[in-house]
């Protein structure tokens, strides 16, 4: 099976269940793999997909909808994959802040504020200098800057909490 089918199939199953957003993320995540490799989707999953869409889209309201979508297109099959398999229900952390930011997210932040390169970042962390900057793109989404520079000022900042979260204090 392919995976952008896989992921819709795990979508459907998700807005079953109720779980909408991740449904949602799902889904982006799907297009956005048929898209970047070219796949199409067959025309007995076109119902399905349908339904499922304007399930979400309906429920979660067009603009939340849109914004899980876009951070599901935006990940790379790798990434999607590892979304998938995680398979958790609603979000325990918070949407922004130091606290949103995942284990990864975190590492690729402490690398970059102390002045590695994306490559020396991938290297570090076994990644692809890509990845790095989709995490970087994700952390500065959810800190709401848009530049290492501004990250490196957001983490020195007195009433940033990167300390606890660079340092496990």
């Amino acid at each position: 099976m392919r995976v952008d089918d896989a992921l819709e199939c795990l979508a459907r199953l998700s807005a079953d269940e109720g779980n909408l957003s991740f449904a949602a993320r799902l889904l982006g995540a799907a297009e956005g793999i048929r898209e970047r490799i070219g796949h199409i989707r067959f025309p007995m999953y076109q119902a399905g997909f349908d339904a499922v869409t304007s399930l979400a889209r309906e429920a979660l309201g067009q603009d939340d909808f849109d914004a899980l979508w876009a951070e599901g297109f935006a990940l790379s099959a790798e990434e999607a994959i590892a979304y998938a398999q995680r398979g958790r229900g609603e979000r325990r952390r918070p949407t922004t802040g130091w606290g949103s930011l995942t284990p990864t997210e975190l590492d690729v932040a402490r690398l970059a504020t102390e002045g590695l390169g994306n490559k020396d970042i991938g290297a570090r962390l076994f990644i692809s200098p890509r990845t790095v900057q989709t995490h970087l793109t994700h952390v500065y989404a959810k800190l709401g800057i848009t530049s290492r520079v501004q990250l490196v000022q957001e983490a020195l900042s007195p009433r940033a909490d990167a300390n606890l979260y660079f340092h496990g204090a």
